[in-house]
């Protein structure tokens, strides 16, 4: 039961750290890597608490976080990710369960494409000399939140499967 508690904490730590990315990149465009360094690492304990088994589990983990990871790099050298969205999304994908990963990306890509197009309309109403910056750190928190209710909290998943 401890271990239970335990994870649902961690889950909180986590959707916290996630919104405030998401309010700091809303405010300044700019997510810490304090904030992204604590929400990578927290997945650490969040993987013993939960059940994650050493091998082969945590390493498939890490390595389908680092592959995404990985392809948000090469958006950022082609200048279409900030360098604080890149790094929030490797560490939110840790946290993620691989099954969900294609899931979560879409959720990711549909919320960025609305925010995307909300600052577009926002930059039409209210003409400014600055480039539009999209807080691309939104759509990622929505997508951390979405998986882990999808896992961890939605008790109405075998609904649809039977």
């Amino acid at each position: 039961m401890e271990s239970g508690i335990l994870s649902i904490a961690l889950m909180l730590a986590l959707a916290a750290l996630m919104i405030a990315a998401a309010i700091s990149d809303v405010r300044s465009r700019t997510i810490s890597n304090r904030l992204n360094a604590a929400i990578a690492l927290l997945a650490i304990p969040f993987w013993a608490v939960s059940g994650l088994a050493l091998w082969p589990e945590i390493p498939i983990q890490i390595g389908a976080a680092l592959a995404v990871f990985a392809i948000f790099v090469g958006l950022f050298a082609f200048g279409a990710m900030g360098g604080g969205d890149v790094k929030m999304i490797g560490g939110v994908m840790l946290w993620i369960p691989v099954n969900l990963f294609l899931e979560a990306l879409t959720v990711m890509a549909v919320g960025g494409g609305i925010l995307s197009a909300v600052m577009l309309v926002h930059s039409k109403l209210r003409p400014s000399d600055k480039s539009v910056e999209v807080p691309y750190g939104v759509a990622i928190a929505a997508a951390g939140l979405w998986a882990l209710h999808q896992q961890y909290l939605n008790h109405f998943q075998a609904i649809g499967l039977s």
